[in-house]
């Protein structure tokens, strides 16, 4: 029997929530025992548990005493999750796109040709790679000026690299109070502190930032918000765009899902000189096969390319090389107009299973967030879904500061085959449908 687990797991979202305190003592276990209705052995399990999570510590002669909550590891989320299902991180992968790939590989690998694309390339690539990466980011009218584009070998690179160019160790950084967990790893990493900034329907509020203590830049996702699967409307990113030119801040906008929302122009076109568009392959292709995106104003191409250097965060020359074929032989945009399709579907399955729930999703995402209904907690379905062989993010992995994570889960819908994302869905219904103490495994 695992029910002694469902117990821990109440014990560990009242420390981690800071409803039980450090230093606070637990009751004697066969006190606790009599409490909860089970058995003293059973308490002792619970003990032993919150011990074996560094949660508790026993004293001999005195008692259990909570110890400070561990800090999550940074960045979270980072891993590909060891459950059946995996529906905590996004690789978007679609059956056949192997193939198109492989070709421009395979036109790249031909003798003669291989030699000269084995060299180094630099933050701001060859001339052919940033043509190609112009055409790559190109949306609804939008399109960037080539001279301005600079690679990193990856998004995460080209965040850091951002972050690093616009905020000096020890100053600040406005971002969205739910945000994309690999910044909170950047920034610890990089001596940066992290402002939340309040949120409403339609993102990131412009006032937050007026109101904020004094930042040297400001992190967000206009489009296709990650977790929240928001997208900014035009009027909030016009406000937007009014209070960075009236508070002379950099905006640092992460438009890795924005390829999903071709309709929707960045905030990089209506503030350019007060925008660096960060963008990726990781989503678009394959998390395997990446090149970072940065398209920076004029006066910030060249301190973020010094960034790029400095942190060795530049694009591999082949990687890039790569990319540019993908690009020019229309794998990439072909490959990406399947992927808007294949999310419209997924989404679809997502409505059709989780109907009458509280749920957030863009209907062209990859991915939507999910307000538990009570009494469940974040951190217990996390732990039910999990012994269901389903894995799932919980709030807590994306809130910023001290506050209390919301009752809530994102769902990736990338990973799995449509029918097992189906069955995914179903079983999590059934879950969420019922009671914490029902959870339990036979």
């Amino acid at each position: 029997m695992d029910d002694y687990r469902l117990i821990a797991d109440r014990l560990a979202a009242d420390i981690t929530a800071g409803r039980l305190r450090q230093g606070e003592r637990l009751p004697p276990q066969r006190s606790f025992a009599r409490r909860q209705g089970i058995a003293t052995s059973t308490a002792a399990r619970v003990y032993g548990e919150l011990g074996r999570r560094g949660l508790v510590v026993g004293e001999v002669g005195r008692g259990t005493f909570v110890r400070a909550a561990p800090p999550p590891p940074e960045p979270a989320l980072s891993e590909p999750a060891a459950a059946r299902v995996d529906l905590e991180l996004n690789f978007p992968v679609l059956p056949g796109q192997e193939g198109p790939l492989a070709e421009g590989l395979a036109r790249l690998t031909r003798p003669g040709v291989l030699a000269a694309r084995l060299g180094v390339a630099g933050a701001t690539g060859t001339p052919a790679a940033r043509d190609a990466a112009a055409t790559l980011l190109t949306r609804a009218g939008w399109a960037p000026s080539p001279g301005r584009v600079l690679f990193a070998g990856n998004g995460k690179q080209a965040i850091a690299a951002a972050l690093a160019a616009t905020v000096p160790p020890g100053e600040r950084l406005g971002v969205e109070r739910l945000t994309y967990p690999v910044v909170k790893g950047v920034a610890a990493r990089l001596g940066i502190t992290l402002v939340p900034l309040a949120m409403d329907e339609h993102g990131l509020r412009p006032d937050a930032i007026a109101e904020a203590p004094p930042l040297r830049a400001v992190y967000l996702q206009p489009a296709l918000h990650n977790p929240l699967g928001t997208t900014m409307p035009e009027h909030r990113r016009l406000d937007l765009v009014h209070t960075l030119r009236g508070t002379g801040l950099t905006a640092v906008e992460d438009a890795v899902h924005g390829f999903l929302r071709d309709d929707v122009p960045p905030l990089a076109a209506l503030a350019p000189e007060r925008t660096i568009l960060l963008d990726s392959l990781s989503k678009r292709l394959a998390p395997g096969l990446t090149v970072g995106f940065a398209v920076a104003p004029a006066d910030l191409v060249e301190p973020l390319a010094s960034a790029l250097r400095s942190g060795a965060w530049t694009a591999p020359r082949f990687a890039l090389e790569a990319a540019v074929q993908w690009i020019t032989d229309g794998t990439a945009a072909a490959i990406a107009h399947a992927k808007r399709l294949d999310a419209a579907e997924r989404q679809r399955l997502r409505s059709a299973r989780l109907a009458g729930f509280a749920v957030r999703a863009d209907p062209r995402s990859y991915h939507c967030w999910w307000e538990l209904p009570g009494p469940w907690r974040a951190e217990t379905f996390v732990a039910a879904a999990a012994r269901r062989g389903i894995a799932v993010a919980p709030a807590a992995a994306f809130t910023v500061g001290a506050g209390h994570a919301p009752h809530a889960v994102r769902l990736a819908l990338g990973n799995p085959p449509h029918g097992v994302l189906a069955d995914a869905l179903d079983t999590l219904a059934t879950l969420a449908r019922g009671a914490p103490e029902e959870a339990m495994p036979e």
